[in-house]
């Protein structure tokens, strides 16, 4: 297992398109990949829901850890974590 602390850069956050894109990118691994807010000191979600996505409430500015369990967990922090960074496509 691996993990990783970035910080949300979307003025609006991680909102409803830029999160549904996230969870797109999760999806797209065979790892467990879970989200956790650290500035709210939220629990760890599942990254691979929308709606635990949503549930977090990451804005601008909010640290967020990304972990992965699995065979291609690497790959899956590093694609999420540069995802975020580079703002979801926004």
């Amino acid at each position: 297992m691996i993990s990783q602390t970035t910080k949300v850069v979307n003025p609006s956050g991680l909102h409803a398109r830029p999160a549904s894109v996230f969870v797109k990118c999760a999806m797209s691994f065979e790892s467990k990949v879970t989200a956790r807010n650290v500035s709210t000191d939220s629990g760890a979600k599942d990254a691979k829901s929308i709606l635990a996505v949503m549930g977090l409430g990451m804005k601008k500015g909010h640290e967020i850890e990304i972990c992965a369990d699995g065979a291609d967990e690497q790959e899956a922090v590093s694609a999420l974590v540069q995802l975020v960074e580079s703002g979801c496509g926004e």
